[in-house]
């Protein structure tokens, strides 16, 4: 299975663009309207998964973990049990350089 290259980048949440269900996302240096913390995701070739909640003060927190291809549109993301995180698996709906929709994999 191949794996989107557009995937690979740090992705951050763009919610003004979120519908019933979907997900958006837009690369970090999107010129997003002000707003109090984004949280975000970073996928990299290799595996490597980085969590960005929104931490104190507003600012990203990092939480490392990995992904997976199931399917040629499906990821499943886990967490290392110490981090308290649940695993989730994502559809991908949209990927290209400037923005990524993902929804809950059914």
């Amino acid at each position: 299975m191949s794996v989107p290259s557009c995937l690979f980048q740090y992705w951050v949440h763009s919610f003004e663009e979120d519908t019933e269900g979907v997900t958006v996302y837009r690369p970090a240096d999107y010129a997003f309207p002000p707003a109090r913390g984004r949280r975000g995701m970073e996928l990299a070739a290799d595996g490597t998964f980085v969590d960005h909640p929104v931490g104190r003060g507003d600012a990203p927190d990092t939480v490392p973990g990995h992904w997976r291809l199931v399917d040629s549109r499906q990821l499943a993301i886990s967490f290392p049990q110490s981090s308290g995180r649940p695993d989730r698996d994502l559809e991908i709906l949209r990927c290209d350089k400037d923005i990524l929709e993902v929804r809950p994999a059914a």
